[in-house]
């Protein structure tokens, strides 16, 4: 719970929703209204589903155009399918555990592996949750996890290869072994 109002209120405070081209902006537009209009109908699922919005949980076509929504957070009473399903939107989903164990069983019980996100000062948990989550790419204590020189790319329903870095490439590439006698 305390950790749930310290990120509900550092995203009021801390994000500015707008154009690419305003000062200060953080949160873009999503690609097009049809992803708005999902990102929303699961927000609206989580809600029917017991879940607590602690902040946005709405559009802003008004404020700022048919392509944004609101950052939001929300409490999920379990892990749900809101817990555990992608959504390529400005949606953090919180779920309580008590173990290490059980927050692992919960995050791989998915057909979904772009990525999970770890927020932690234990070194020990860092190397274990890495080791453990079935995920193509883990962030610790960041978001922003993704460059020009990473691989970028998920598991599971959530791609096969990668982009981006010297192994990027090798999607593009035939290998091709020639044996002369």
């Amino acid at each position: 719970d305390e950790f749930a109002d310290l990120l509900t209120n550092r995203v009021q405070t801390s994000l500015k929703v707008g154009r690419y081209d305003e000062p200060n902006v953080n949160i873009g537009p999503l690609i097009n209204r049809k992803a708005v209009a999902t990102v929303h109908a699961f927000v609206q699922d989580a809600k029917n589903n017991g879940a607590q919005v602690m902040v946005g949980g709405h559009t802003l076509e008004k404020e700022n155009g048919p392509c944004f929504y609101a950052p939001t957070v929300l409490k999920l009473p379990d892990c749900s399918k809101n817990g555990i399903e992608e959504v390529f939107g400005p949606v953090c989903p919180l779920i309580k555990f008590d173990t290490e164990e059980e927050v692992i069983e919960m995050a791989n019980d998915t057909t979904s592996g772009l990525a999970a996100y770890v927020y932690t000062a234990n070194l020990g948990r860092i190397f274990r949750l890495s080791k453990s989550l079935q995920y193509g790419m883990i962030g610790i204590n960041t978001g922003i996890m993704s460059s020009e020189v990473t691989p970028f790319g998920g598991i599971k329903h959530s791609g096969l290869g990668r982009e981006g870095s010297k192994y990027g490439i090798d999607e593009y590439t035939h290998i091709k072994t020639i044996t002369i006698q």
